[in-house]
Parts: C-alpha cells; structure tokens; sequence
C-alpha cells in the first residue's frame, strides 16, 4: 500500500479485525505478556514483523503486563495505507509467537486524552502553553483544529485550543477529551453517569458526547465516527 489517507470507516473495517483500534488518528493494540522480559520479546517480534518500516511508523509502550503497539504515519499525523499495511504483518508475526493483539481488556483499554483551552486570542496563549509544557508542534493533527500542541515522545495528552467569540466566564474554559474506541463509548458514558455525572449535549454523537460532573465542569466522550 501507499501513503494515501484511507477514511476512518476503512482504517476500522480492515484494523478492527486484527484486534487493533482506530483512536484520534492512531491505530493502537495491546498485546498480553506475563513479565517485562517478556515484553521486550514481544516489542522485537513486533519491530521485526515490519522491519525498516517500523521508523515513522511504529510505536511501543512496554509494560509488565503488556506492550501497546501505536501505528501511524507521524510525517502525515494520521493513518495511512502503508500502516493499514504494517499492521496484519505484525499481528502475523506475534501470533507466531502464540501472542495475540487485542484491543485491551477490561477496564485497560485503548485512549487518548485531549486537553482543550476556550481562548479569545489564542496566537497570543498558545506560546505559554507550547513553554511551559514543553510540547512541540502537531505536524498534521487529525480531528484537531491546525495549532495543536504535543508530547515530543507523545506520552502526554494532545493540547488544542477552540476559538472563543465572546468572554465566558460563567462556566470552565479548559475541558477534557476522552478518546475511545466506538464500542467503549456507551460503557464509558453509562459509568459516568452512574458515578454523578450529567449528560450535557449528545447532539454531535457519535462523533462526541458532552458530559458535566456534578458541579458542571464539562468533558467530551469521542469516537472517529461520524467524522467522514
């Protein structure tokens, strides 16, 4: 495959399958191990799967318990055919290995976090917050509007900043994205508000859910569908 942009419907149609998850541009597995030896076993059968096209491609996060595996294009900021590509040759080549990649299990499961700041000049913020986090500039952000901020090693949530029209001091101006796969969004919403929560708004669903705690600071449940 190339390096075009497949929709978000056919990144998850060919990934999904595989036991990998389509979340905020990024396809993500877990892989169970039973010990951090193990683990790195498991991250070089994987980096060997696809060989030299792991740079700019491949991540890894090694856990004792597991490793979780990222694909993208990092020079595109999205999912790519050559990921969609990468990602059975590795599935493939850890089965060999009797290891199965899987989209988490119980309440470990694939996400991301996105912090986003209501500003009126958002030229004037976005300095502070680039230095006083450290965070570089998002090559090509998807589903993010153009000047996001991110975690050079992209251990840290995504930073975004949403056009203000007017002053709004009557409720919060910096909320939480939550990031999930399609199939965890209900549970995770259902769990909020068991847990006190209100729903604010559900009328962009299932590209997003807005929730309130109990005292109203806002947090949005996210999905890629809807968005093609």
């Amino acid at each position: 495959m190339s390096d075009a942009m497949p929709t978000r419907g056919q990144i998850s149609q060919i990934a999904d399958p595989l036991g990998w998850r389509l979340i905020l541009g990024v396809l993500t597995t877990h892989v169970a191990v039973p010990s951090l030896p193990a683990a790195v076993q498991a991250a070089a059968t994987a980096v060997d799967a696809v060989s030299d096209d792991a740079d700019g491609h491949l991540r890894v996060d090694l856990h004792a318990d597991r490793i979780v595996l990222h694909l993208q294009t990092l020079a595109a900021g999205r999912v790519t055919d050559h990921d969609l590509a990468l990602a059975p040759r590795i599935t493939a080549g850890l089965a060999e290995r009797s290891l199965d990649t899987r989209p988490g299990e119980g309440s470990v499961t694939p996400q991301a976090i996105e912090i986003a700041i209501d500003a009126l000049d958002i030229p004037r913020i976005r300095p502070f917050w680039q230095a006083v986090t450290g965070y570089i500039d998002e090559a090509a952000p998807v589903d993010l509007p153009e000047g996001a901020l991110c975690d050079p090693l992209r251990r840290g949530p995504t930073i975004w900043f949403q056009q203000m029209d007017a002053p709004r001091p009557q409720r919060n101006r910096i909320h939480i994205d939550v990031d999930v796969a399609p199939e965890v969004a209900q549970p995770r919403i259902a769990a909020a508000l068991a847990s006190g929560g209100t729903l604010v708004s559900a009328d962009a669903a299932p590209a997003f859910w807005v929730l309130a705690d109990p005292e109203g600071n806002e947090v949005c449940v996210c999905t890629w569908q809807g968005r093609d």
